[in-house]
């Protein structure tokens, strides 16, 4: 659903005229993780994670690497989403925040999402019931087991990868300089936020066509319910400018069934329900990084009017919090997506880290 979003809504695509389609060293790879075993007790004999870094490690002189950090998907994402232009250009670029000439850049797909192991790739249902600690416990495994990396200099994520980073933290604490966490709140889930991912959840399980997972083809009728999430992640000043009329938003809308249609619905549920594990805040005083938390205005799946972030930078020393004021420029949960409209306030962050 981003990309979808991103063409539809902000005019983008994933590739444009004026973006840069590849970076210094860019690669990708696998890594595989035997016996891994999910906290629920089930075990998958290969894990597999995806992944693309950019730029060059630097070594100290016990050869650990000193400029590694650590990018973070969404829910609907892969690791590949940070080099749609609106992120890659304005972050990764010769003196940008995340100069990817100056760091080691890691961008994995966390489990269940790009080409790491999901549901569909044969176990359907048999596939372990993931949450997100153990995607983050995976992608420790990746960074540190997979590249030799024992410190990182920043972790950084938005909407999901946002609350991974708020968990990422408390898990280990001594394990990164910096951390922001983007659109998203450090408190278990809950309210509204979680009815409309309850929605998504009960519309594919009582999909006629599921058959508890075990379907041969993609179940058809859930996918008319799949755009209520966009009632949550666009900003309705947008959506009233790009289809002021009713005849304009039908025809988005059946845009976003097809692109809902095109998905597999067990990858889907899975992600929406590995949600249920997060609650950051029990870890929060175990923070030890630096940590700058950046929210939106008008984010109807983090309202800064639960006032639920503030009391938590309170007990975090040194932690910034910035809420980007709405506009009719911003998209609501989904300007986590235009990083020109934070990047600022990232570059000013990075200043504060220890010299490397």
């Amino acid at each position: 659903m981003v990309r979808l979003f991103m063409a539809l809504c902000l005019g983008l695509s994933a590739v444009s005229a004026s973006a840069q389609t590849s970076w210094p060293n860019q690669r990708e790879g696998d890594f595989i993780i035997k016996d891994f075993r999910f906290a629920s007790g089930e075990s998958l004999a290969e894990l597999r994670l995806h992944y693309t870094t950019l730029g060059t490690p630097q070594r100290n002189g016990a050869g650990d690497v000193t400029n590694a950090v650590l990018l973070l998907h969404g829910t609907s994402g892969t690791g590949k989403t940070w080099l749609l232009p609106s992120l890659a250009n304005e972050l990764f670029s010769d003196d940008q925040p995340l100069d990817a000439g100056r760091y080691f850049i890691i961008l994995p797909d966390g489990i269940g999402r790009g080409g790491s192991s999901k549901p569909s790739d044969g176990l359907r249902t048999k596939f372990p019931r993931y949450r997100y600690r153990d995607m983050i416990e995976a992608t420790h495994r990746l960074i540190t087991e997979g590249l030799g990396i024992k410190h990182l200099r920043l972790v950084l994520g938005t909407s999901m990868g946002g609350m991974h980073s708020w968990m990422w933290c408390g898990i280990y604490p001594d394990f990164m300089d910096g951390v922001v966490p983007i659109a998203s709140q450090p408190v278990a889930m809950g309210g509204r936020n979680w009815l409309y991912r309850r929605i998504g959840i009960e519309a594919i399980r009582n999909d006629p066509d599921w058959n508890g997972g075990n379907y041969d083809k993609n179940p058809s009728h859930y996918v008319y319910a799949a755009p209520i999430s966009s009632l949550m992640v666009e900003s309705p000043v947008h959506f009233q400018r790009v289809a002021p009329t009713r005849e304009a938003m039908d025809a988005l809308y059946q845009k976003m069934v097809e692109r809902a249609a095109k998905g597999d619905a067990n990858n889907q549920l899975y992600a929406i329900e590995a949600v249920m594990d997060y609650d950051p805040s029990k870890e929060i005083d175990r923070i030890k990084a630096k940590v700058l938390a950046i929210n939106f205005a008008d984010d109807e799946i983090n309202p800064p009017e639960l006032g639920v972030v503030e009391p938590v930078i309170k007990r975090i020393a040194g932690a910034r919090f910035v809420l980007v004021p709405a506009s009719e420029k911003t998209h609501g949960h989904y300007t986590y997506m235009s990083a020109a409209f934070w990047k600022a306030h990232l570059a000013e962050f990075m200043k504060d880290l220890p010299a490397f």
